[in-house]
This record gives C-alpha cells, sequence and structure tokens, in this order.
C-alpha cells in the first residue's frame, strides 16, 4: 500500500513535502488546524534552489502571474520624502509572491496527491521502531510510517516529541506585525518604510493587496499568548503611536484589524531535527523569520526529505539523518545573515537611522 507519511501543516513547506511525496506514490495526509490560509503575512522570496523545485512541480507560470512586481525599498522620512533607496528585485532569478499565494498555490498542487484535513491537530505522538501512533483533536487514531512537523515557529510536533517551546526558541528581540494596509503609498513597485530609533513601519504593494507591516525592538514580552489579538493591537498602538511618519493612516486600521500577524522573530535552535519516526521541515526546525528566506528554504528542504524518503523508505535513522546534514548547509548562512538584516531594517538609534542610510546613498548606483 505504499509508505504512509503525516505531515503536520499545509503552509509552504508541508505543502511541498505532501506533493513531491505525493506524487511519489506514499500515501500522505496533511492536516491543518486552521480553515483557511491567512491574508497577512510578508510577501515572501522564491529564490535560489527553491525555484527548481517549483519549475519541476509545472508552477512557475503561476508565480510568475502571482509575484509582487516590487523592485525598490525606499526609506523615507516622517512626511514620506525619500531618503534613501536600495534595489531588492530581479536577482538570481528570484521572484517575491504574497506568502498567502504562494501557499495557496501549493496547496493546490499537494491535493492532487495527498488527503488534506482542516480544523484538526495532533493532540499525542508515541512511536516504536513499526510506525507513530497518532492522536487528533477531531479524527480518529491512526497509524504512519513517518510523520513531519511544518507547522511553524509555534510547532505542536515539535512540543510534543522534541521539548518545550522556552528550551528550543531563542527570541532575537524584535516582535513584527502586518495588517493589509487598504491602499499603497509608494509608486510602482516601491515599497516605503519609515523608521524611527527601534521602530520600523512599512507599507508593500503586494501585488495590488498592499500590505503594512510593524517591527520594534523589544526584550521578550511575559505572558504574551500567540492568540491574543487585543493585547497585539494594543502592544502595536503603545509601541508606535507617535511613531508612524506618514502612515498613522495605517496604524489607525490595526484597532480593528482581524486578520492581524503579530509575532517574536526568533530562531529555533535544535540539536537534532529527527526523533525515530519524527522530524521537522521549515520554521518547525529552523526559523528564520522576518526575512523571507524561510519560503525557499522550507521549499528546499521539502526536496531534499523527499529524496532520502523515496531513496531509503525503511531506512528512518539513515533517510532522515542525510536530510538533515544536507538541509542544515542551507540554512546556517542564512541564520548568520539575520541580525545583521534586523540591523539593517531596524537600527536601534537615530544614529544608526543615519549611518545606514547615508552608507546607501555613497554606494548605490546613480
Amino acid at each position: 500500500m505504499g509508505t504512509s507519511v503525516l505531515i503536520s501543516g499545509a503552509g509552504i513547506g508541508g505543502s511541498a513535502l505532501a506533493y513531491l511525496l505525493g506524487r511519489a506514490g506514499f500515501r500522505v495526509t496533511v492536516v491543518e488546524r486552521a480553515a483557511g490560509t491567512r491574508s497577512s503575512g510578508n510577501p515572501v522570496d522564491v529564490r535560489g534552489p527553491a525555484v527548481a523545485v517549483v519549475e519541476e512541480m509545472g508552477l512557475l507560470p503561476a508565480l510568475r502571474a502571482a509575484a509582487t512586481g516590487a523592485d525598490r525599498l525606499v526609506f523615507v522620512d516622517a512626511a514620506g520624502r525619500a531618503r534613501t533607496s536600495i534595489r531588492t528585485g530581479g536577482r538570481d532569478g528570484a521572484l517575491e509572491v504574497p506568502r498567502a499565494r504562494l501557499a495557496d498555490i501549493l496547496l493546490g498542487a499537494a491535493r492532487e496527491h495527498a488527503e488534506v484535513r482542516r480544523r484538526d491537530s495532533i493532540t499525542a505522538l508515541t512511536q516504536d521502531d513499526s510506525g507513530v501512533t497518532v492522536t487528533f483533536e477531531r479524527g480518529a487514531p491512526a497509524t504512519y510510517d513517518y510523520v513531519v512537523g511544518a507547522d511553524g515557529l509555534h510547532s505542536t510536533v515539535r512540543g510534543l516529541v522534541f521539548g518545550p517551546e522556552r528550551d528550543l526558541v531563542r527570541h532575537m528581540g524584535m516582535y513584527v506585525a502586518t495588517v493589509p494596509a487598504g491602499r499603497s503609498y509608494g509608486a510602482g513597485g516601491d515599497v516605503l518604510m519609515y523608521n524611527s530609533p527601534g521602530r520600523a513601519v512599512s507599507v508593500h504593494p503586494g501585488g495590488g493587496s498592499p500590505l503594512a507591516a510593524f517591527m520594534f525592538r523589544s526584550p521578550v514580552i511575559s505572558g504574551l499568548g500567540h492568540h491574543d489579538l487585543d493585547r497585539h493591537r494594543d502592544l502595536i498602538r503603545s509601541a508606535f503611536g507617535g511613531n508612524a511618519g506618514i502612515f498613522g493612516e495605517v496604524l489607525d486600521r490595526v484597532r480593528t484589524a482581524d486578520d492581524l500577524y503579530f509575532d517574536s522573530v526568533s530562531r529555533v535552535r535544535l540539536p537534532h531535527w529527527s526523533i525515530g519516526r519524527v522530524t521537522l521541515l521549515g520554521d518547525a526546525a529552523s526559523s528564520v523569520s522576518l526575512f523571507g528566506d524561510g519560503s525557499s528554504l522550507a521549499i528546499a528542504a521539502a526536496r531534499t526529505l523527499a529524496d532520502e524518503l523515496t531513496g531509503a523508505p525503511g531506512d528512518p535513522g539513515g533517510a532522515l539523518g542525510r536530510y538533515e546534514r544536507r538541509h542544515r548547509s542551507l540554512t546556517g548562512p542564512v541564520h548568520r545573515r539575520a541580525r545583521l538584516g534586523a540591523t539593517f531594517l531596524v537600527p536601534g538609534t537615530r544614529a544608526g537611522i543615519t549611518v545606514r542610510d547615508t552608507a546607501l546613498r555613497a554606494f548605490s548606483p546613480r
């Protein structure tokens, strides 16, 4: 009957893996807690090895049609006047796509090869040499040959098998929120960003669906729930009251927004990504949130994991060990760049903002 795989999470990495394994003859089930795809979330890149994967899946035309077209980041002052800019598009064949659109395109392809169950989640896992028995919130218990946690920074699978989040996820000193902006502020493909010390507000054209992002530096906020929408709204408005520049109108939208994303910018640190027949994929294993690289890494990881499982479906230790060794070579450099990227986007001081803008003006082509 073929090797059975349960994937927790119908996002970018989980959907790509479901397609690749299902097409290879595996019996794949995807379980997803959410009823649908949220529309907020920064646009993300498909670049590097991920481009070859989506081309193999036949999805490049759809992704090109969905691309945002953004090609320049413009840093503005409080009145909206340009201070400096940097080109962001057209590098190495990369595509920038709204996160929700990318997830929907990948999931649509996965549905042809896998069963997708929404409004359900895993509540318990037990495993032995022959398989993993899974208990669900709604569905009946079942046993699978492999379980893959592709369920994001706050992974349920990681918490059940690898340990509590507090021991494995490291706060990087920043929080980020996104919300539909209502209208665009820049011209054409311009992303506009306004900085005050330790804060940044931007509006991305989003391919016709403008999206605002709020980023601010802060130590860990104790007692913060992942789904506490009212507190998220209060934190954003407190951090940016009087510090939103030309984006005050967008800040007002936070007060009533239902589709608001808010989370810590964090890094996942795990000594290993697999225990027995359970493994992790994407942000659940190696989050590099905020910078858009996570989507490409998740797609590339799905290709690597699918290759290893297809080559040795009866050898969990060998297949999962090779997957991790191969993919860590990609995640390491991205992790090392993460702190530098945060300093660039959100300087902590007024002097830091000035130094960044001066350097960009000096080295940008005229």
